[in-house]
């Protein structure tokens, strides 16, 4: 007789190797289909969660509750690679990481709804399903106030709206596919590293997705759409912030110096020495030194300026983007400077902004930022100080002369006031869809 302790391993045990055969039969069955997603579809392990009520994710791995898993399966297997999508899509879309401020209900409706809206416009076989006039309904009303139906977009439709908490439980319920318990709970640095990886992925499949031919796909065109959105200002600030690199040596293989036929040819011919050996040295673009500066007055928002840190980490964390050995001041100031913090490594920007605080709060004067920049350079703090951001509503003295480096005013669309920028300094306009915030 078998132990009822080993039968009920034994059980479980087959629990989670059917989930994960489902779950997999759903990502290859996707993959038939959407080959522009193989990464995204590829990024997730699974793991069995009993005492959930259904399926979800926190970016790296699907959570599912077995039993709810098999009852999904059971009624149409469409449904379980509509549920496998839709939390992809909710991840190439930030929509984990992303919510800030705003309401957590309304946010996770507005996220479902901008993911639902994206499935319920492909009609390939593997996730089809007719649409409920309910659900027509509302994507017609959103619509009619939105080109393109985004999170952040529909999120302040609702707010804007004050609809009921009766009505706000059944939308809530008609495009509720999995639970959201999982988003926000990794600590600050995993959270922005999983971020990016999402970010990276996302860009990346852009290009995919054009080269298949999606933009003239129905099933592919809503997505498009939006992944050119997420994508468009995301880059345009990465490029600009190139502005500011400095060409250095870095040690790694340069393979446009390497030529691998004449390496084969020499290790075929003379067993172990090449004829060519790849340079270990490549010259490259990256930020080393470099300034931020946030105007810390009254007039402008914390959470902007920490979505604008938060943004402007993410491009610079990208391992292309800085050298190994960096040297990063963010300086807070209003008509002071109230606070230097030198960052020399990812590590040093993570910590920064896991325990970032604002101070100051009082007026805004431009100048005493840049006299202390200038009397850090006279110090020797930088080898080649290249650039500085300045965050702010541009409110405030600015300063008369040219610096001896190129400096950036960056704004918040409808957020400032720019008739004093003086035609020195670069000026750079983010909209709110650039920073996510409401």
């Amino acid at each position: 007789m078998i132990d009822p302790v080993r039968q009920r391993q034994l059980d479980e045990l087959k629990e989670v190797e059917l989930g994960q055969e489902i779950l997999n039969n759903a990502r290859n069955e996707l993959y038939v289909k959407f080959h522009y997603l193989d990464v995204a579809l590829s990024s997730f392990s699974y793991e069995a969660d009993r005492r959930s009520k259904g399926i979800g994710t926190d970016g790296k791995v699907i959570y599912y509750q077995p039993e709810q898993l098999f009852i999904i399966y059971q009624r149409n297997r469409v449904y379980v690679n509509r549920t496998y999508l839709h939390m992809v899509f909710h991840c190439l879309f930030c929509h984990l990481w992303r919510r800030g401020e705003r309401k957590k209900e309304e946010w996770d409706l507005a996220c479902d709804i901008a993911v639902e809206s994206i499935l319920d416009g492909m009609y390939a076989k593997a996730v089809y399903r007719h649409q409920t006039p309910y659900k027509r309904e509302k994507y017609a009303m959103f619509l009619s106030r939105l080109n393109v139906l985004t999170a952040g977009g529909i999120y302040n439709i609702l707010q804007q709206m004050q609809i009921s908490s009766e009505e706000l439980h059944k939308m809530a319920a008609e495009f509720y596919v999995d639970h959201h318990n999982r988003w926000e709970e990794e600590e600050p640095r995993l959270k922005m590293q999983r971020q990016n990886e999402w970010e990276n992925t996302r860009e990346k499949m852009e290009t995919e997705m054009e080269s298949f031919g999606e933009e003239k796909e129905d099933s592919g065109k809503n997505l498009l759409e939006q992944v050119k959105i997420e994508n468009r200002e995301r880059y345009d600030y990465k490029r600009f912030l190139k502005k500011f690199a400095v060409l250095k040596e870095e040690a790694q293989i340069d393979p446009d110096s390497f030529d691998p036929v004449f390496y084969a040819y020499g290790m075929s011919l003379y067993k172990d020495m090449p004829l060519i050996e790849p340079m270990e040295t490549k010259e490259v673009f990256k930020i080393e030194d470099f300034v931020i500066v946030i105007d810390t007055s009254m007039s402008v928002s914390g959470d902007l300026v920490r979505r604008f840190l938060e943004e402007t980490y993410g491009i610079l964390g990208e391992s292309e983007s800085y050298f190994r050995k960096i040297n990063i001041h963010i300086i807070q100031c209003d008509e002071t400077v109230r606070s230097d913090v030198t960052i020399t490594s990812r590590k040093d920007m993570e910590d920064y902004m896991e325990n970032f605080t604002l101070s100051g709060f009082g007026g805004t004067d431009f100048r005493p930022a840049f006299e202390y920049v200038n009397g850090l350079i006279n110090k020797g703090a930088f080898k080649k100080l290249k650039g500085l951001l300045y965050f702010t509503d541009g409110k405030g003295i600015y300063p008369v002369k040219m610096p001896p480096y190129e400096t950036a005013f960056i704004f918040v669309k409808d957020q400032y006031e720019d008739i004093s920028v003086p035609g020195w300094a670069i000026k750079l306009i983010l909209t709110w869809e650039d920073l996510d915030v409401k």
